[in-house]
Parts: structure tokens; sequence; C-alpha cells
């Protein structure tokens, strides 16, 4: 059981970068410090989840200290976090930059339809 904490720990770290950035890409972040970055984002109830699960990984990597753990909690909690971390997933941020290039691209051709009927209003020809 103890093995399954760092997995854990390193979903929600991962699902918290994913959602609130803070990484470059190619790079890696453990839950602590993701916390740190980005812990402030989370909901109350769901950072101090967040802050149990970490201190669970920090104590898995002591024996002794890791039976202390309280693992119903500590399913409970990657529960919750996972839940409220998944929803946005990479098909919702994929349609959102979709959705941002093309209002750039249609505001662009605004201004460029604007600026034409401003020439040729200029030029006398309308």
């Amino acid at each position: 059981m103890i093995e399954k904490i760092r997995p854990m720990a390193d979903e929600v770290a991962s699902l918290m970068a994913a959602r609130y950035g803070g990484l470059r890409r190619g790079h890696y972040a453990d839950l602590e410090q993701m916390l740190r970055r980005r812990g402030g984002a989370l909901p109350r109830k769901l950072r101090r989840d967040a802050i149990l699960l970490a201190k669970a990984d920090r104590m898995a990597g002591h024996p002794k200290l890791a039976r202390q753990v309280d693992f119903q909690k500590l399913d409970q909690a990657h529960h919750a976090l996972t839940h409220y971390l998944r929803p946005l997933g990479q098909g919702a941020r994929f349609r959102g930059g979709v959705v941002g290039v093309t209002a750039s691209v249609i505001l662009g051709l605004m201004v460029l339809g604007a600026i034409i009927v401003w020439v040729v209003t200029l030029r006398g020809l309308m």
C-alpha cells in the first residue's frame, strides 16, 4: 500500500500542472513543489487534501513513518483531488486553443476590412 502513495501524488501534481500551468514542457514537479507554485488556486478543502497527500508522499520515503499514514483518508483525498482536477482534460484545452486562434483570425479580418473601407472612402471610390 505504501508504494501507491508516490503514483497518487504524481498524478495529482501532473493534473495541477496541466490545469493551472506552472511548468515548462518536458519538466516535472512533485506535489510539494506544485503546491508552493499553484496551491492557492485550489479550493481550501482540496488544498488541505493536497497538503495531506504531499505529507504522506514525504513520509513514504521513511518506512517507519509510512506505516502511520491513514490510507482511507489518503484515498478520499486523492479521489476528491482527481475528481476536481480531471474535468478540464486535453480535449477541452485543445478546443479552447482552437477557439482562441479562430477569434484572433476573425478579429484580424475585421480590422483589415475596416482599413480597406477607410482607404476606399479616403480615395473617394465609394
